[in-house]
């Protein structure tokens, strides 16, 4: 399936935004997609982001990943999740810009779901995907919960991100997600990135 990448520069609330969007022949919807922890080496080319992406492609929806504010050519410092939830809404805007005709879905991995499902409410995307969401790290309590079809995906055997506390908190959700526990799996998906696709493709295929 041809897709097009192509680098581009956004503007943010710090300043501009380093961003990849990838375009299939046959456009279905845009996915904003959310990296992991900016002080631990996350950016929009984390492997786990890398596949959401790739695999949001193979189902025909548009993918923008973007660096937050203070990641490699992004402007900006690190705001521990507050200022990244504007580069969220500023790059879900340019999205919604650069497909108007299409339903926007939004993604994120570790930090990035924390900081999707923080502006999902407002963004009122079409699909949430939240990837080992770090509710042992940041304050999840008395969020706005979306309203939309969400998908939540856990590795039983996350090293970061305490499995088991997840599900509880994934549980007592209202709305509840879809929840998806997939065994033997870390953290990073090593060695499990095809599982992570396959998961993808048949809940949202």
């Amino acid at each position: 399936m041809p897709v097009t990448e192509t680098r581009e520069t956004l503007p943010g609330p710090a300043g501009e935004l380093q961003a990849l969007t990838a375009r299939p022949e046959t456009v279905a919807g845009v996915a904003v997609i959310c990296h992991p922890h900016p002080l631990y080496g996350g950016t929009l080319h984390n492997k786990v982001v890398h596949y959401l992406a790739r695999t949001l492609n193979e189902l025909d929806i548009a993918t923008v990943r973007f660096n937050f504010r203070g990641v490699e050519k992004s402007a900006g410092e690190y705001d521990h999740g507050r200022g990244e939830q504007d580069d969220c809404r500023a790059v879900i805007d340019w999205a919604r810009a650069w497909q108007p005709d299409r339903p926007l879905w939004l993604a994120g991995f570790s930090f990035g779901a924390y900081v999707a499902l923080a502006v999902a409410r407002k963004a009122d995307p079409a699909q949430l995907i939240t990837v080992a969401p770090p509710v042992s790290v940041f304050s999840f309590e008395g969020m706005a919960l979306p309203e939309c079809p969400w998908l939540l995906i856990q590795g039983l055997e996350d090293e970061v991100v305490p499995a088991q506390e997840v599900l509880d908190w994934a549980r007592s959700c209202r709305p509840q997600p879809e929840i998806v526990a997939l065994e033997g799996v870390s953290h990073f998906f090593h060695g499990r990135l095809n599982l992570l696709r396959q998961t993808l493709l048949d809940r949202l295929g």
